[in-house]
């Protein structure tokens, strides 16, 4: 099915609405150059991007899903991505969030004609300022632009981030963005499936549930495929942060997989997706003030005593951080975990920065077994890093390259 539409004008248009950057050019139908300028800092970037709408062709539909917009630091709150967590210990800091009216469609595709001829597709399909509001058209332009820098600011493409091909813009007013396929399943897909076939093999034959050798290969295989995902998510991250990027979205469902496939773990590349409120902190981006998709981000930075350009640069990388402590944390419990389980399981770290109380709790729950022995390799260089992650001063939080060289990361303890 071919989708009648139109170029990307609408988001060109959007790249102006508070998000500190240039015009968007289009030349012709078939690319794209983008020139920014920001203070002494001038280049011009050049893409060739897809934006000939008959260039695609629309596939199957895959689902839907929707953003959440962070708010504040407080008491844990039951989410879509930690819906395991029960309330009644709730002490894990986090960010409370609210969910926003912006609901995102997914598609298969290819491109039709052109040098990529026959590349499949992923359709990422935001709404028209009818449905969706002067938001959606905001978050496709900030997603967007965010895409076009990182991609044209390296001679070398970040392997761990998800590539943009094109898109358009449809007679509705809907944005389409057309991203390299690498997958369908995330993060989330990949801990919901392993949590599940836990559940189901002891469901089975509960008495005989797997010979010691079988488990310890299952669980082996296991702690490496989490270990190499972790890998790529720090590893996109770290390239995000070196070009002056916040993720500000990073959750389990935001990691596309190429395969969810444990004995393919040497094979396996996790990337970073949904940028839509991804946030600019070069300094002269910073002292033009916030955008409209960043001003929670900044008042949580003055909350946290973050007031000059400095400190809430500082603050905003700590927040990505954060983010990715909290993934982390799921990554080590959902996937060795069975389903019942994790749907009454509380983390309980508190507001000590020490992960004493985490791991008194869990290690006292033999269901958690396998998950508390993953992250007590190198004598607890698991915890230890979830405790330097989920710092709640700031200020001690690890910088993304540091979590990414960390010992349980690298792989060197398995």
């Amino acid at each position: 099915m071919l989708m009648a539409a139109e170029p990307l004008n609408s988001i060109s248009k959007g790249l102006g609405l508070g998000l500190g950057l240039g015009k968007l050019n289009l030349r012709g139908r078939n690319g794209v150059s983008i020139k920014l300028g920001r203070g002494e800092c001038k280049w011009k970037a050049s893409m060739n991007l897809i934006t000939n709408p008959d260039a695609f062709q629309v596939g199957p539909f895959l689902g839907s899903y929707g953003f959440f917009n962070v708010t504040s630091y407080s008491g844990f709150k039951s989410g879509v991505d930690y819906d395991y967590l029960s309330e009644d210990v709730g002490k894990l800091r986090t960010q409370d969030v609210g969910e926003g009216g912006v609901n995102i469609r997914l598609y298969e595709g290819r491109i039709t004609q052109g040098s990529l001829r026959g590349t499949s597709v992923l359709f990422k399909v935001y709404p028209g300022q009818r449905t969706g509001g002067a938001e959606a058209d905001m978050m496709a332009a900030n997603e967007l632009s965010t895409h076009v820098f990182l991609q044209s600011c390296s001679n070398e493409t970040c392997q761990n981030l998800l590539m943009l091909l094109g898109g358009f813009e449809t007679t509705t007013g809907e944005q389409w963005l057309a991203f390299r396929y690498n997958g369908k399943y995330s993060a989330a897909d990949y801990a919901k499936i392993s949590s599940e076939k836990l559940t189901k093999n002891k469901s089975l034959d509960p008495q005989s549930y797997w010979n010691p050798f079988e488990q310890g290969q299952t669980f082996k295989r296991r702690r490496y495929f989490v270990i190499k995902m972790l890998q790529g998510i720090f590893n996109g991250l770290v390239y995000m942060h070196a070009h002056d990027r916040l993720h500000q979205s990073l959750g389990p469902a935001s990691v596309v997989l190429n395969t969810i496939s444990e004995r393919e773990a040497p094979y396996l590349v996790a990337k970073l997706r949904d940028f839509a409120f991804s946030v600019d902190i070069s300094y002269s981006s910073l002292e033009k003030g916030p955008g409209s998709l960043s001003e929670g981000l900044w008042r949580r930075a003055i909350a946290a005593g973050a007031y000059n350009t400095m400190e809430k640069r500082n603050f905003g990388i700590a927040d990505d951080i954060y983010e990715a402590g909290l993934l982390f944390a799921y990554l080590a419990f959902a996937p060795f975990c069975e389903t019942d389980i994790m749907d009454s399981l509380s983390l309980q770290f508190g507001t000590d920065p020490n992960v004493a109380l985490a791991f008194g709790y869990c290690s006292a729950d033999d269901r958690l077994l396998e998950a508390v022995q993953f992250l007590d390799l190198g004598d607890g260089a698991g915890w230890e890093l979830l405790q330097a992650m989920l710092n709640p001063d700031y200020r001690k939080r690890p910088v993304a390259a540091a979590v990414q060289n960390h010992r349980f990361v690298t792989g060197a303890l398995l």
